[in-house]
């Protein structure tokens, strides 16, 4: 009995050595089958959860997308690599194997696309709008607005003067000086378009006697009187308010008072005051030099909003001489015969004294013989005569003329009209 015992255990050692690779061939064997028949539940149709279905919907329609981009051999490409067979990994979970190879598919996906910077960009980058535009928009529309208001106070001054009226007045009672009209009009109409000047308008009516200068000063004082005030116009008459017999140092205090008290009153008001010198070939030198003064540009704003009128006789001898050497080739009624005029009077008046090169100077020419005729009849409509044509040629060739060819001009104009209306 003592002998089996002692082979038992020898044996029993045999068994076991052997027996425990065995076993772990056993394991070995049914984990693989374990994970064979877990693998074989993961390839199992069964119900997807939602988020893998949206998974699945959005790698297809980029499959779809990609293959219109990169034509057909690149969606057999993606087609197939989108039907190969899954990886094996030991992580179990259905869902996040599906996410990870969704992301691993869309990572190696996004690095086979080419991006072009102009067109295949999901997001462009965005266009920096530049704020000068905006600001020029602006400015152009401010400029506009500026334009129209200035426009707009332009025809108010206009209208406030009424110098339509003005002009209609004077082509009807200034008869053979349709030229000298236009030009004071036109100056009136810039100068009194806006209440801020560089320096003061001053009109230097030149003729020979009677061809209606100071008709036409009156007659622009009584229409200023009428659109302001009688105390915003000045007419000022050498022989009147200086005669003879006073100091000229008198005359020039006197007429520096008047045209500084007239034109502080005037600034106040808005207004802009007119001066009419007549006869001004008769004032001294102190007076000229005086009027020079408040001609210049270089003055306070009250000083340089003024309208000064200059009436006299300096330059009708050469006046008288051009009108006649032209009278047939028709050159007083053109631009460049004004032109020419202006040429000849300018130097005989800046001779006499240097302030009329501060004046727009403005010739009147001769009176012809049917202008002389109109004086009359105008004349005989203000008496409240009645106008008999023979008459009045009767007392047309009373008066003495220059005749040259089929023109006769008046040698003292209208200026003998009313005396002999009077007499009559």
């Amino acid at each position: 009995e003592e002998a089996p015992q002692t082979v038992i255990p020898g044996a029993s050692k045999k068994i076991t050595s052997i027996s425990s690779p065995l076993r772990a061939i056993i394991r070995l064997r049914r984990r693989y089958r374990g994970l064979k028949k877990s693998r074989l539940h993961l390839e199992l149709p069964r119900e997807k959860p939602a988020e893998f279905v949206h998974t699945r919907l959005l790698q297809r329609q980029l499959s779809l997308s990609r293959t219109g981009l990169y034509g057909p051999s690149m969606s057999f490409f993606n087609q197939s690599g989108f039907e190969s067979s899954q990886y094996f990994t030991f992580d179990t979970s259905t869902e996040q194997h599906a996410v990870k190879r969704c992301r691993r598919k869309k990572s190696r996906r996004k690095s086979r696309m080419v991006l072009y910077p102009d067109k295949t960009k999901k997001y462009l980058p965005a266009e920096e709008k530049s704020k000068a535009k905006r600001c020029l928009l602006l400015l152009i529309a401010i400029i506009f607005f500026q334009i129209l208001n200035a426009i707009e106070n332009l025809d108010d001054n206009l209208q406030k003067y009424d110098l339509d009226g003005l002009e209609k007045t004077m082509h009807r009672e200034v008869f053979g000086q349709k030229v000298a009209v236009e030009s004071i009009v036109e100056l009136l109409k810039d100068y009194l378009a806006t209440h801020i000047h560089n320096k003061p308008l001053v009109i230097s009516l030149n003729g020979p006697a009677g061809v209606g200068k100071s008709h036409v000063g009156w007659l622009l004082a009584k229409h200023f009187r009428s659109v302001m005030d009688n105390d915003f116009v000045l007419q000022y008459f050498v022989m009147h308010h200086c005669p003879s017999g006073v100091a000229p140092l008198t005359c020039e205090i006197d007429l520096s008072k008047k045209i500084s008290d007239m034109v502080t009153r005037a600034e106040i008001e808005e207004k802009t005051p007119v001066f009419i010198l007549d006869e001004v070939e008769l004032m001294s030198p102190v007076l000229l030099d005086t009027l020079s003064r408040f001609f210049e540009p270089n003055q306070t704003n009250e000083f340089l909003n003024a309208i000064y009128i200059l009436i006299s006789n300096i330059g009708g001898g050469e006046i008288t001489k051009f009108v006649i050497q032209n009278a047939s080739a028709e050159l007083l009624h053109q631009q460049r015969g004004a032109e020419e005029l202006l040429s000849i009077i300018q130097p005989v008046l800046l001779s006499a004294h240097p302030l009329w090169k501060a004046a727009d100077i403005i010739p009147f020419v001769l009176l012809e013989k049917s202008h002389v005729i109109n004086c009359f009849l105008e004349q005989m409509r203000r008496e409240g005569l009645y106008p008999d044509q023979k008459h009045i040629e009767n007392l047309a060739n009373q008066l003495s003329y220059y005749t040259t060819g089929d023109k006769q001009y008046s040698r003292m104009g209208c200026k003998q009209v009313v005396a002999k209306v009077n007499l009559q």
